[in-house]
């Protein structure tokens, strides 16, 4: 399970240094991710659950011309498992993803958006990692060559992304934190298939809390 910040009332009631089960249990049979269909994109936004893989299939399935998912404001995940079942769907498909210059993605979300086939960002769009928690110890707790890491790091590697990204993101910050990363350290680990580019006005997001929730993000 990955938690990084709050975008909802109901998110807020979970921390994750107290986080239950019981309350992962309740988050996961709700539908937390907002979709929007335009044209040939599907803007997607909050957080991915358990549910979240039907949503965007079935959305898919509806829309065959959706070409692109474009992030918006995404803090993580709370299924990794699913998360990761979601993002091998998407390249079988070859579906591509997206960040605006506005867009703000972080932990499980951004595991999603290494599914595209092919992946593009604005100048402005922020990536935020961190490591993961299993309840009682950090994923940099575990030694390199604990199966603990294998979930996580096979799926990078699937995905064609070097494995040192998934060491990367265990180290620079801890479960209840968050590491931006810097235009740098973006291309280094391949996070992106083509260099940043700029759309014109028409990529605004379409969804009109987005600021809100956008400051929530980097805020809470």
């Amino acid at each position: 399970m990955r938690l990084v910040k709050t975008l909802t009332l109901l998110i807020a009631i979970v921390v994750l240094s107290a986080c239950t089960s019981t309350a992962v249990l309740v988050l996961n049979k709700v539908n937390l991710t907002e979709l929007s269909v335009q044209g040939d994109k599907l803007y997607v936004m909050n957080e991915l659950n358990s549910k979240s893989f039907k949503q965007v299939k079935k959305t898919v399935e509806k829309n065959p011309q959706i070409e692109t998912l474009v992030f918006t404001a995404m803090p993580g995940s709370f299924d990794d498992e699913v998360t990761f079942a979601m993002g091998r769907w998407l390249r079988e498909q070859g579906l591509n993803t997206h960040l605006t210059a506005k867009s703000v993605i972080a932990s499980g979300a951004v595991d999603l958006f290494l599914a595209g086939n092919k992946r593009t960002m604005e100048r402005g769009a922020q990536i935020g990692v961190h490591s993961w928690f299993d309840g009682s110890k950090e994923a940099s707790e575990f030694p390199k060559d604990d199966i603990a890491h294998a979930l996580n790091k096979n799926y990078i590697i699937d995905m064609g992304v070097p494995e040192a990204f998934y060491w990367f993101t265990i180290y620079q910050a801890p479960a209840d934190g968050i590491y931006w990363m810097n235009e740098t350290e973006i291309a280094q680990y391949g996070l992106t298939t083509m260099p940043e580019i700029r759309l014109d006005s028409s990529s605004s997001i379409p969804f009109s809390d987005f600021y809100v929730v956008r400051r929530e993000v980097l805020t809470n």
